[in-house]
């Protein structure tokens, strides 16, 4: 009975918060579905719109269970996304590509703000998000890199920049494979490994013609793919560097979500999922990862995203740039 009392006052606790972080993931996809505006970035600025509601106490248990738990769920189910499949199909040459595309983009980001006194996991976070798939691949990094006071702040800040970003690439890398005079294939090649956010991929893709969007849609889940050892590594990296700085904060070798998330990745990739579940598994994924998006809008005060200032948004293009200019150096 007791037991079951405290499961009643938990709920209690956290459905204030989580109703709040719902109804504006809702909003955020009804705008996102009629006014063709990016789900992830209205999430976003209506949370922060709305970050009063963090500091009121019934609704600050329930915004901290959608931007921690909620998420992680959101994670686990990303795992049905990757599949090996799609590097089956994909001929080697592309592969090599995009993987030194995703490996030289991280070091570029890292090197690039190390030099210029940020720390090494804002690197890594800019780096990942830009090098594999924009806000999605931002908050899988942020889950298993080191927590301090500014986490959410530049959670917040690097959705923002990579989603602004990537729908610019949409626009004008069209224009660019045109005046290098890409084929099909090659433009499908060119934007599944550079444009950030999947949605904008198969945008500019499908822009082209039916070809360039189908390859440019394999690739991106191909690129998408390299978030499960990324995370992996990062995850086995904190850890270390944990134990090394002595630090008093808890960090697991690999969380649990993080295994979860590679046992959906390797079912789905054997083929074990029906198709239907699969698809259940997508839409879920997507919509917890805009819950707890919405989440960490709320938390997020704008003059402490100012704090973190212009800079780092010019580094994120540069690194855009970086990515764009290695890929077609290759093609």
């Amino acid at each position: 009975m007791r037991h079951i009392l405290n499961i009643k006052l938990k709920i209690d606790k956290i459905l204030p918060g989580l109703l709040i972080t719902i109804l504006i993931a809702i909003t955020a996809k009804f705008l996102s579905n009629n006014y063709n505006v990016p789900a992830m970035l209205m999430a976003i600025l209506i949370g922060m719109s709305l970050n009063f509601l963090s500091d009121e106490k019934r609704f600050t248990y329930g915004i901290n269970y959608s931007s921690k738990n909620i998420l992680y769920f959101g994670i686990v189910l990303l795992g049905s996304r990757i599949s090996l499949d799609t590097i089956l199909i994909i001929d080697l040459d592309t592969i090599l590509i995009v993987t030194l595309g995703v490996i030289f983009t991280i070091f570029f980001s890292i090197i690039l703000l190390k030099i210029l006194k940020f720390p090494l996991s804002f690197g890594i976070l800019i780096g990942g998000a830009i090098a594999i798939c924009g806000a999605s691949a931002a908050i899988a990094i942020s889950s298993v890199l080191p927590k301090n006071e500014n986490t959410n702040q530049r959670l917040t800040f690097v959705v923002l920049g990579v989603t602004i970003i990537s729908t610019v690439c949409m626009i004008f890398y069209p224009l660019i494979s045109n005046f290098l005079k890409f084929n099909d294939q090659i433009s499908g090649i060119f934007f599944g490994a550079t444009i950030h956010d999947v949605a904008q991929v198969i945008g500019a893709g499908f822009m082209i013609s039916e070809t360039t969007g189908e390859f440019a849609t394999l690739v991106k889940l191909y690129r998408v793919s390299l978030l499960l050892p990324l995370v992996l590594i990062i995850s086995f990296c904190s850890y270390k560097l944990n134990l090394i700085n002595k630090s008093d904060q808890k960090i697991t070798v690999i969380p649990y979500f993080i295994v979860f998330f590679v046992i959906f990745g390797l079912i789905n990739s054997l083929g074990y999922f029906p198709k239907k579940i699969n698809e259940i598994f997508n839409a879920l994924s997507i919509w917890f990862i805009l819950i707890a998006i919405s989440a960490v809008g709320t938390k997020t005060k704008f003059q402490n995203l100012k704090l973190i200032g212009f800079m780092p948004f010019l580094l994120m293009i540069l690194v855009t740039l970086f990515l764009m200019i290695f890929i077609i150096a290759f093609l």
